[in-house]
């Protein structure tokens, strides 16, 4: 049995191992597993790779990679277990963005070693273009989520001079290809090599433009889209490589992430068109305009609010940004169980896009332990609304808005929401009344059935707690 054969197999059982950990990740409660699996599946496939490829590779390379494996997977490990759940979408972005360097590195060393090969020159530029912008890109969004960038930054022409780069970019990379493919003397590959320095550099400048001016609730769109750009540059290293595992992984990350795109993009009423080309973001002062309502609120204390659900039949909680801004899922879900105690009937409504990333909502609750069936996604708990008597919303906002039901001026007009407004009552908990991340103002705030509950989401559920047990 020779070493290529030993290695197909393994490859092969790592592509499995993929598929199958993917599967798994569609279903809450299989969910880890999926991730602990598709994970051994590439670490026997790195494995085998230095261990069939042993003979051919020199001490000081050996070195190399396990002084780079010792380094990533110590900061990776710490990284991870102390990131806190409302900095996740930046760890997403910084992870995903490491990958798409990985490709663009990658194919730019590989580049001088298939001039004169048309079919591997195409690969080679394809990863380099589409993992740089994956890279700048993701750079770009980790910044803005983290709060150093400005959520919504406008140059002139934008679109224009964001379209001329990409077709700068895909034309000298097109161009590139064409020069080195036929006979190329040796005088003439350092300039075809700055070629493709310079193709990636204006690969990450346009990475830059494209994510720089989207805002409002339009980011987990992005993320998810530039994930897929890094599955895709992936899968163009497995190409090069002729490495089964690296195509399989980069082929599924590729077509989950333009999946997942597509529909994060149906939860936000845009066309994925619209996204690569079109005006995409929002937000800022002319958003926050056309969305402004005005009229009166109405407050509630925390002791009616417990009154209320302790006397209701039906509590449905909405989970946004703000619980994760305060860390409040573990005591929401104290409050959960609670109320179930005495006979209280408690779901939790997920809209696709609340959070800062898909899936954002649902790694939230999970992670305080809430039932995987008490996660109701948004198509299965609107119906239900009509027959809840207390819907809490907890730090969410543009997803409950009715203005993208009733107001064709509304930057968010069309946009699926919770339709949490056909509840008996509503009660929201909020610091203050400061739109959301859309930049708009709220027009569920002003109806008739909803309480304001002002306050930190982690004070006000722990007082809420409090105040039940007590009746």
């Amino acid at each position: 049995m020779n070493s290529t054969f030993i290695l197909d197999i393994i490859y092969l059982i790592g592509s499995v191992t993929f598929i199958l950990g993917l599967k798994m990740l569609g279903k809450p409660e299989s969910a880890r597993n999926g991730n602990l699996i598709a994970a051994a599946g590439m670490t026997l496939a790195i494995a085998g790779t230095i261990i069939v490829k042993g003979s051919q590779i020199s001490p000081i390379v050996y070195g190399l990679l396990f002084g780079a494996f010792a380094i990533g997977g110590v900061i990776g490990w710490v990284v991870a277990k102390k990131v806190k759940m409302t900095a996740m979408p930046q760890l997403v972005s910084l992870f995903n963005g490491m990958g798409g360097a990985c490709a663009a590195l990658i194919s730019l060393i590989e580049f001088p070693q298939h001039i004169g090969e048309l079919k591997s020159l195409i690969t080679v530029m394809a990863g380099l273009v589409i993992g740089s912008i994956s890279f700048s890109g993701s750079m770009v969004a980790f910044l803005k989520l983290n709060g150093n960038l400005g959520k919504d930054i406008r140059l002139p022409f934008y679109n224009a001079i964001n379209n001329i780069l990409l077709l700068f970019v895909v034309g000298h990379a097109g161009y590139l290809v064409y020069s080195a493919s036929g006979d190329v003397p040796m005088s003439a590959i350092p300039h075809l090599y700055m070629g493709a320095i310079i193709t990636l550099a204006i690969a990450l400048i346009y990475g830059i433009m494209f994510v720089l001016p989207i805002g409002g609730a339009d980011m987990p769109v992005v993320i998810s889209l530039l994930n897929s750009f890094t599955g895709l540059a992936a899968a163009a290293g497995g190409f090069l490589y002729h490495n089964q595992v690296m195509l399989t992984g980069g082929i599924l990350v590729g077509s989950a992430g333009t999946l997942l795109t597509v529909a994060m993009c149906e939860g936000m009423n845009r066309s994925l068109f619209s996204v690569i080309f079109g005006a995409f973001g929002g937000g800022g002062a002319a958003a926050a305009a056309t969305g402004a309502t005005g009229g009166s609120i109405k407050d509630i204390s925390v002791s009616d609010t417990a009154v209320l659900m302790n006397y209701s039949k039906k509590v449905v909680i909405v989970p946004g940004y703000g619980l994760a801004v305060a860390q409040a899922q573990h005591v929401m879900h104290e409050l959960e169980v609670l109320l179930e105690e005495r006979g209280v009937e408690v779901k939790y409504a997920i809209h696709p896009v609340a959070g800062r990333m898909p899936g954002h909502m649902n790694v939230l609750m999970a992670e305080c332990n809430v039932d995987y069936s008490k996660l109701v996604e948004m198509e299965d708990i609107n119906p239900e609304f009509e027959t809840t008597d207390v819907v809490f919303i907890v730090g969410a906002n543009d997803v409950v808005n009715p203005a993208a039901k009733t107001n064709p001026a509304s930057p968010i007009y069309g946009m699926p929401i919770l339709e949490v407004e056909k509840a008996k009552n509503i009660i929201v908990n909020k610091r203050s009344m400061n739109p959301g991340y859309a930049g708009i103002d709220n027009e569920l705030f002003y109806s008739p059935k909803t309480s304001m509950l002002f306050g930190d989401a982690k004070k006000v559920v722990t007082e809420l707690v409090a105040e039940l047990k007590t009746l």
